[in-house]
């Protein structure tokens, strides 16, 4: 006679005590999962991740040999530049289909890099622009106060900045004008351009193409934007998103000055040889 299959089976008792035991290792758990994710939203997780992207943007300047760079810049955000998340869009200078002779475009085939929604980059410095196509003088002047990042204009000024190499893969400052890859100003639709990154105000807020506003803006339509022709910067400072927003709505001016003064001091320089950051 054939002997009969031996069957296991887990009772009632047995799956609770497992349930329960897994229930306590999430619970002690996630104080680690938390520091683990909060790791990559600090400040030292986007030195990390800026680091990375700079050194890549040097070895494609010296594999294509052309000017490349890292643009820092905030999303298109119809309401509120401080709530809009900030990206680092490669771009490479392309004077053929931008039709500008310091025009920069994205990219093929690389998408933008989100920074940590905790914190934000900034060059704190706003640039006094004045004509429709201002001549650039590459000299960097610091914000001096708290009023100079009071308004819309200015925010958008000091978060939107670029860090560009040379084909030999030195960090130089050339002049920097964004643009669209089919050499349009300010495209207002589809017809225009479909760039899926630098586009026109128009066409992004009516038709959703586009991530960001391309630099054409300055002084040719209501309200000035804030951007425009800047030459590539050297250093930056990374700050705390939710902080330097309570500064800016709540805080007095005092504190508001005090804040700076602190940010400047934590600025962060890049080596312009090997593109490596290194503190002040």
């Amino acid at each position: 006679m054939r002997a009969r299959s031996r069957q296991s089976a887990v009772t009632l008792t047995e799956m609770t005590v497992v349930v329960a035991a897994v229930a306590l290792l999430v619970v002690f758990g996630l104080p680690a999962i938390r520091t683990f994710i909060s790791s990559f939203e600090s400040e030292g997780g986007a030195r990390t991740l800026i680091s990375a992207a700079l050194a890549s943007a040097r070895a494609i300047a010296a594999r294509e040999q052309h000017y490349v760079g890292i643009r820092f810049q905030k999303a298109y955000h119809p309401r509120d530049p401080l709530e809009a998340a900030q990206y680092m869009i490669f771009i490479i200078h392309d004077q053929p289909n931008t039709k500008l002779a310091n025009g920069f475009r994205a990219i093929e085939g690389i998408e933008p890099i989100k920074l940590p929604d905790s914190v934000g980059v900034m060059d704190l410095i706003v640039v006094e622009r004045s004509g429709s196509r201002p001549n650039v003088v590459c000299k960097d002047e610091r914000i001096k106060s708290s009023s100079d990042i009071d308004d819309e204009r200015e925010l958008i000024d000091t978060t939107s900045f670029s860090i560009v190499f040379s084909p030999s893969g030195k960090l130089v400052k050339h002049v920097v004008e964004t643009s669209n890859r089919d050499g349009i100003r300010q495209p207002r639709t589809k017809l225009d351009s479909m760039d899926s990154v630098f586009n026109g105000e128009d066409n992004i807020r009516d038709n959703s193409i586009g991530m960001f506003v391309q630099d054409d803006y300055f002084k040719e339509s209501p309200p000035d934007l804030g951007l425009g022709p800047e030459c590539g910067r050297n250093s930056f400072v990374i700050y705390d998103r939710d902080e330097f927003k309570d500064v800016l709505r709540s805080a007095t001016a005092w504190r508001r000055a005090e804040y700076l003064v602190d940010l400047e001091k934590s600025m962060i320089y890049i080596n312009p040889y090997t593109g490596t950051l290194i503190n002040k």
